[in-house]
Parts: structure tokens; C-alpha cells; sequence
């Protein structure tokens, strides 16, 4: 596969004809809660707090809870029986670990009980250029986890090309989404991102806009834009429409 070329192709495409798209969202149609992984990725995260996150996502019907991979047991025990993905990150969050290290924390974590995994690709190799390693990089979390991957890109960092060029690369490495950011970068999810991210896989992965997404107008807003997935800690501000006075992920 000549995955440079795939990108470059794709990159042309950018260039000359990128028209963004506004999907039509019937809010009296949708179910919100179940677009959500309620999630608590703070480094403070104490055991009661996320314990606290699972009961809530239980209590609200959430699609998943979102953790770092230490909670994994704990939460997959909580969940289990449940319709309540259990998903957690891996090389979180900066994403330049080596990819045996990525390889290790996936296994581990989907034996654990790990559903779905949220992997940070290398920023800097993809930047320079260096797709190839991103490609064997997401490919390896993938063959690894056997569950689906979403590919956090920190778009904060990325220039529109290097969002493409991103997105094309995990949706050839067999990646079930491409995910925003991490919530931990200088900026989170923006809706010109996920039109682009969604654009960019030919709508064949789907797409996950996580970081600020505080409120129930943000989420409309980031799945008229084609997101699928919302990864917040908001989750209950989101669902009950309530003022939210989190200034977290």
C-alpha cells in the first residue's frame, strides 16, 4: 500500500473541491446520552470519583465511561451486564511512547476488560511527515486490541493538511474512528475539525469529538457536524440541560 500517495491524493482533493457539510440533526429524534463516553481522564482522579462517573453513566444510559487504564478492572466489573462500554486511552496523552509500549498498555487493558480503546498517534512523526511510522504505529494498537480504536489526533496541534493526512492514515490502519483531542493539548473539539475529520474518511470511520464539549448545544452542534461519539466530563450537564461549572475535559 502506498500510503503517501493515498495521502497526497487525498490532499489534492483537499486543495481543489473540500465543500464542509452540515448534517440536518432532529433533536426531538435523537437519544443524546447514548452518543456520550462520560469520561474522567484527570491525573487527580481518585477511585470514588470514578466510581462516581460509572454509576452516573449508569444512572443516565451513557454509550461508555472513558478512563485511564488503571480503573480498567474496577469499571469493566461495574459495567459488566451492562449495555455501558467500558473504554480507556492508551500512550495518553501525549501519544510519543513507543508503539511496544502502546502495544503492551492495549493487551493488558483488553484483558482487563477494556471494550474500546482511545490511542494518541505521534504528533510529531506525523508533522514531519513520517507516515509510515503513524500507519504501523496505529496499525500495531489495532491488531493488538481486537476491539475498536480510535485514533485521537490532537487537532490543537495540526494544520487542515496534517488533520487529513491524519484521519486518511487511521482509517487505512484500521481504525474505527478518528477522535479530535485529547483534552489535555491547547484546545479542544471544534466543529470545522469534525466536518473535516468526517470529510477526510469518506464518512467510512466514524468520528469522535472530545475536549469542551460542555453543554447539550455543543453536542448538536459537534453531531451536525458528523461526530458520533462525544467524549466529556459533562455528560449529566449535557443530558439534564443544566448550567455546567466544570472547567474540565
Amino acid at each position: 500500500m502506498d500510503i503517501r500517495n493515498i495521502v497526497e491524493e487525498k490532499l489534492r482533493a483537499f486543495k481543489e473541491s473540500y465543500k464542509p457539510e452540515v448534517l440536518d440533526i432532529d433533536p426531538n429524534k435523537i437519544s443524546i446520552n447514548t452518543y456520550i463516553d462520560h469520561t474522567n481522564l484527570k491525573p487527580t482522579a481518585t477511585t470514588e470519583e470514578i466510581k462516581a462517573v460509572c454509576k452516573e453513566a449508569l444512572e443516565y444510559k451513557f454509550k461508555g465511561v472513558c478512563v485511564n487504564p488503571s480503573f480498567v478492572p474496577m469499571v469493566s466489573q461495574m459495567l459488566k451486564g451492562t449495555d455501558v462500554l467500558t473504554v480507556t486511552v492508551v500512550g495518553f496523552p501525549l501519544g510519543a511512547t513507543s508503539t511496544h509500549s502502546k502495544v503492551e498498555e492495549t493487551k493488558w487493558a483488553v484483558e482487563n476488560g477494556a471494550q474500546e480503546i482511545d490511542m494518541v498517534i505521534h504528533i510529531g512523526k506525523l508533522r514531519e511527515g513520517d507516515y509510515e511510522y503513524v500507519y504501523n504505529d496505529i496499525k500495531s494498537v489495532v491488531e493488538a486490541a481486537k476491539v475498536p480504536v480510535k485514533v485521537i489526533i490532537e487537532t490543537c496541534f495540526l494544520t487542515d493538511e496534517e488533520k487529513v493526512a491524519a484521519s486518511v492514515i487511521s482509517k487505512l490502519a484500521g481504525a474505527k474512528f478518528v477522535k479530535t483531542s485529547t483534552g489535555f493539548g491547547t484546545g479542544g473539539a471544534k466543529f470545522e475539525d469534525v466536518q473535516l475529520m468526517r470529510w477526510a474518511v469518506d464518512g467510512e470511520i466514524e468520528v469522535k469529538a472530545s475536549g469542551g464539549v460542555k453543554t447539550y448545544e455543543d453536542a448538536l452542534k459537534m453531531l451536525s457536524a458528523g461526530a458520533t461519539r462525544i467524549g466529556t466530563s459533562s455528560g449529566v450537564t449535557i443530558v439534564t440541560r443544566k448550567a455546567s461549572a466544570s472547567g474540565g475535559y
